[in-house]
Parts: C-alpha cells; structure tokens; sequence
C-alpha cells in the first residue's frame, strides 16, 4: 500500500552559458542531484541544455556539435547507478545534417535518441537555418563514438514499470497534431517536454493552457522544461518557467526568470491515468490512427519510492476550492438544472411543479431551481406548489424555515400534516406507533409521497424530486418513498455541493432576510426528522450519525465511481486529505459502511426517475452506471488494508 503507483518526476532548469558545455554539464549535474534527493525517477530538462538554445550559427560549428557529443558522454557516465532516467537537449550532427534532439539517458547509457518534428522558422524563431526535422526518422539506430546501436527517432517509447515516457521538443507540442498525441496513444503515460519557448506578454498564459489541455487531450501526465533567463538576450529573453500537469490539472509551477539552478517536482498518479484511458472508448479507438508502430526500449529502475507524499488530495473532490471557480461552478450547476426541468415541463404541458419541503438541504436547493425554472419561462411562482408535511420528529426549526422560504419565494404554499393519516395506517397494518422502527419510519416517507403524487396529479403538476447524489450512493431513501418522484432535479449533486450550491444563492442572489433563512438551513443538521423529537423540541435523529460524515462518503464515491480505485487506496488517499479531521480506525469504519451500503442499495438506483447529470459522476441506470442489484461486496471489503 506505501507506493500505491505514484511515481515522482522532475522538471528543471538550470542555469545556462551559451557554448559554455562544461559550464552546462554542471549546472545540470547538480540538477539531477537535487532531484534524486527529492527521490525523482525522471527528470526533464530544456531543449539544447547542452550548449544553449541560442547559440545560433555556431550549432553549424563543427567543435561545439563535437564538445556536445562529449557532453553526452560524460552525462551517460554520471548516470551510472543513479535510479533516474534523464532527458537532456543538444544538437547532433548526423552524416550531412544536424538535428535538434532530446537524449534519454539511464543508468550509464543512452535509451535513445528523439529528434524535433517541427522546426519552428517564423518571426523570432529561425531554426530551419541550422536544423533538419526529424518527421519521416523512424525505425533507425546510430553509432556515437561511445556507444553504438542507439535507438534513434520519431517512433520511442521509453518503459518501465512506472511509466512510459514519450518525447517531444518545444514546438511539437504547438503543431496542429502535437507528436505527444500519437505516443499517447502508443501508450505513453508521460510526455517530457525540452523546450526553448521565449517570453512576450501573455505567452505564459497560452503555454500554461497547451500543457493542460494535451494533457487532458491524451489523459497523462506532460512534464514541461523551459529554457531559462541564461541563454542570449540579443533579441529575446527566456523564463524558465517549469510545469507538471495531469489529465488537465496543474500539479505543479513555478515563478519564472529566475536566475538559480531550480528543480520542481510532483506525483504522477499512474493508477488515475490508466483507469481514464480504460474507461475512454474514444482513446482506445484512436490508437487506429497510429502513423507508425512504436518502439518499445524498456529499461528497469532500482525501486519505485518517490519520498514524501507532497500532492494535494482535495477532501472535497466536487468542490473546487478556488472561490472564483466555485461560483462559476455553482452558476454552471443550476444552468444545467434549470434547463433540464424547463425541457421536461415544456415537454409535458403542465404549468405546475409540486414540491415537498422540510426545512432542510435538499428540498431547499430543488426549491431554489424551481423557482429559477420558473423565472427562466417567465411563468409566474406562484404557479410553484409548495407542500410541508410536518409528522412526528418535525422541529419547529425546520418548519418555521420551510414556511418563511416558501411565502418569500412567493409560491403557492400548502401545509399538509401526516401525523393522523400515519396513525391509521399503523392501525391497518397492525403496527405499534411506539416501535420506532424502519416500519414507523417508511410509512411516514411514504405517505408523504403519495400526497405529493396526488396533489400532483389534482393540479395537473409535475412532483420534483429532492434527493441528491450522496442519498443514492448510499441508499439513504425510503424506497417508493423519497425515492421517488416525476423528475429530480438534484440527482448528480452530492451532499457537500449542495451546501454551496445553498450557500452561492444566499449570497449571491438573495435579499437579506431570504439569504437569513437560508443560512439557517445551512446550519441545521442534516435530518429525515422520522423520529419523535426531544423534550426540548430539538432534532433527535442525525444523518451523519448514522451513516458517517458526508464529506467521507462523498470523497468514496468520487474516488469509487470517477476513479475506479480500490479500496485500499480510497482509505490511503482519505488518510492524507482527511488527517487533520480523522483517524484511520474512524476512516476505515466508514468506508466500510459506504461499499456495503453501495452494493446492498443498488436496486433502489436501479428504479430512480429521470434526472439531470451536472458533473463526473453520475449513478443513473440509463447514463453512467449499470450494476447488477445482486453483486457481492466481500471483495471490496478484503481489498481493505488491516
């Protein structure tokens, strides 16, 4: 479980004196020594590091093309015994012609050798004049004076246990069909990039986008190494900056210009990456496009450790945790939901939507969305029937909120009290009201239901559901219940977004006193209010008492459906985003809890009415997920480290 297919790489740049290789190879060196006590296994380092990226005529210079050559030789000696692979930059004269390339160094010797597809010669850039493309190399191998037979081209992949490297050089990544894309689909799980990318304003800003974006393109990781402030300023100025992404996130990046040896690392997530590619059918079939075979050069690290465990794991994956982005987020959420619920009353003719509210959360967030529907059709609110059904555990709390929140909103408000109509049916099916049990609390979720269906069908409306995504991946609904309705509108939220999703209409949209009511929701605990409550009128029967913290439950189910990990390393990510909140005995408890729960409940998924998907995970029967009712989940619980 300590390695958990995490691998640590490095992007570095070092400084830099133009033709100065000895100057270079040193500089270099102490890079690789700084990443291989951050316990790297791959380091990336800018195009031409060997001599400069600027050296301009003198790359047609037959004593620096041969000083570069023993440059590379001596960094194959410096490898020897150290367990990192190394991507370094230098020109290379081969027969008549010289190519700007990418070494891939391990263990005392060259892997191979990648040639730049596209030689930039347009506005600064001027490269044809010294430069040959490498596009139709493929298949070949070349002698050096030091080592003979090298893999040389267009077509190497780098392999081993850890990962499969794919190499590209500065301007590949900027074609229309960056090179990365077809090694990506040859298997490479990590794209090193050796780039001499110069700095104008707001060039930053479009390279930082090209990273994110191939790297979500090919679902892996692309480690990116930029030339830094050492190379000529005679027309243009160099940055350095460095940059690791994953499947469109950026793990990591630096500050650029600046003028010391740096070296940034991060964790790779392999397993994140292999599962994104199996699931993508469009990815498999892409590999039908493949121009050429790829040849594989494996080699074998000493071990796979990568040091401390530095990456961040959010412990509110749906969330994003940059306060701009979650507002976008929260907008973009009810832009989904308030479309989806206008297509189907527009679909269905009926004017009237039918909701049920307690007080609480979820009805409070299928409320607001309702009322958005309505202002987006230009249909009136009080065509919005509104229904509390107070019963035996109702707080004067949750009651007080649910009536305020409904004359506020300017809906058709109804109160309906379930308390007689339960007591008889208790009678008619000859059970004791004083059993509180999960017939006592069935029978009220239930009739609760049924007088939503039929105000429903007396107003010619649509009943909306309540019910959010951490519910249904729990089970934590009555079945035929609160499980059920004509739409639900909250389906693919899960319990931690629904309180910002709650919270970004208070603040945001809401005069004062509507915002007061809605932060008081906020502040209730989360409750069906089945049972009676206490002497003193407060809320006895607390969800997350029950089934456990929803933002544990919500970080499983991320990391369960999106991902498909296993559950030991649910729990061994959950350690390291919850560490400051839980114990791993408190951790483990409730994730047990959860893949029971998740497999035993799956029937009441798989008979759930239309609804809305808003995010990555979704467990509809007719959209993301299909799971047998039946499946076992003893194989889940033994994949739990004890």
């Amino acid at each position: 479980m300590a390695q958990q297919n995490f691998v640590r790489v490095a992007t570095a740049c070092p400084k830099v004196r133009v033709a100065d290789i000895t100057y270079n190879l040193q500089q270099i060196k102490d890079c690789i020594d700084q990443s291989i006590k951050k316990e790297a296994k791959l380091i990336i380092f800018p195009e031409l590091c060997l001599t400069g990226y600027t050296c301009a005529d003198l790359f047609l210079q037959k004593k620096l093309l041969d000083e570069a050559e023993r440059g590379m030789e001596a960094l194959c000696h410096y490898s020897k015994g150290k367990d990192i692979v190394i991507a370094a930059g230098l020109p290379l004269r081969i027969r008549a012609e010289v190519y700007n390339c990418a070494c891939i160094v391990f263990d005392g010797r060259i892997l191979g050798i990648v040639p730049k597809i596209y030689i930039p010669n347009y506005e600064e850039f001027y490269e044809h004049r010294w430069f040959t493309s490498g596009r139709s190399i493929i298949g070949e191998t070349l002698d050096l004076p030091f080592q003979s037979s090298v893999p040389f081209g267009i077509d190497l992949l780098f392999e081993t246990s850890s990962f499969v490297l794919g190499i590209e050089i500065c301007e590949d990544l900027w074609s229309v069909v960056p090179p990365s894309s077809y090694l990506s689909l040859g298997g490479a799980t990590i794209i090193g990039n050796l780039s001499a990318s110069n700095e104008v304003v707001s060039k930053s800003d479009y390279r930082r986008s090209l990273v994110k974006m191939q790297s979500a393109k090919c679902m892996g990781a692309y480690v990116y190494a930029g030339a830094g402030t050492g190379e000529s300023t005679t027309d243009v100025v160099f940055g350095g900056e460095l940059l690791i992404a994953e499947n469109g996130t950026m793990l990591a990046d630096n500050k650029r210009f600046q003028r010391q040896n740096e070296v940034m690392t991060a964790l790779i997530d392999k397993d994140r990456l292999d599962y994104q590619r199996t699931k993508n059918i469009s990815f498999r079939d892409g590999r039908y496009a493949l121009p050429f075979q790829p040849r594989i050069i494996a080699f074998a690290l000493q071990d796979e450790k990568f040091g401390l465990f530095d990456r961040l794991v959010d412990k509110y994956p749906f969330v994003p945790s940059n306060l701009a982005d979650r507002a976008k987020r929260c907008a973009e959420i009810f832009n989904i939901q308030t479309a989806a619920l206008a297509k189907r009353l527009e679909h269905t003719g009926l004017k009237r939507a039918v909701v049920g509210i307690s007080g609480g959360l979820d009805s409070t967030l299928a409320l607001l969305v309702v009322a958005k529907t309505y202002d987006l059709l230009n249909w009136p609110r009080q065509d919005i029937i509104t229904i509390t059904l107070p019963g035996f555990g109702t707080t004067d709390r949750t009651y007080r909120n649910a009536v305020e929140l409904c004359k506020r909103l300017g809906t058709d408000f109804r109160e309906v009290n379930i308390v007689a109509a339960c007591l008889q049916h208790f009678k008619d099916i000859g059970h004791d009201p004083a059993n509180h049990d999960v017939t006592y609390e069935n029978v009220q979720a239930r009739e609760r239901t049924q007088i939503l269906m039929d105000v429903a069908n007396k107003e010619g409306g649509l009943v909306i559901g309540t019910g959010d995504l951490s519910e249904l991946a729990l089970g934590w609904s009555t079945y035929n219940g609160d499980h059920m309705s004509m739409y639900a509108v909250n389906c693919s939220v899960p319990k931690t977004l629904v309180r910002y999703l709650v919270r970004y209409v208070a603040e945001g949209e809401m005069e004062k006193e509507t915002a007061t009511i809605l932060l008081d929701i906020l502040d209730t605990p989360v409750s069906p209010e089945l049972l009676p409550k206490s002497a003193t009128g407060e809320i006895v029967q607390k969800t997350e008492d029950i089934v456990g913290p929803y933002a544990l439950h919500d970080f499983f189910l991320y990391y369960f459906v999106r991902s498909s990990f296993t559950p030991d390393r649910i729990l061994f990510l959950a350690k390291q985003a919850f560490k400051e909140e839980y114990d791993e005995t408190t951790i483990k408890k409730w994730l047990q809890l959860f893949l029971r729960r998740f497999f035993t409940q799956q029937f009441k998924r798989s008979a759930i009415p239309d609804g809305p998907k808003v995010g990555t995970v979704s467990l509809s029967p007719r959209g993301d997920w299909r799971m047998p009712s039946d499946a076992s989940f003893q194989l889940w619980l033994s994949g739990i480290d004890d």
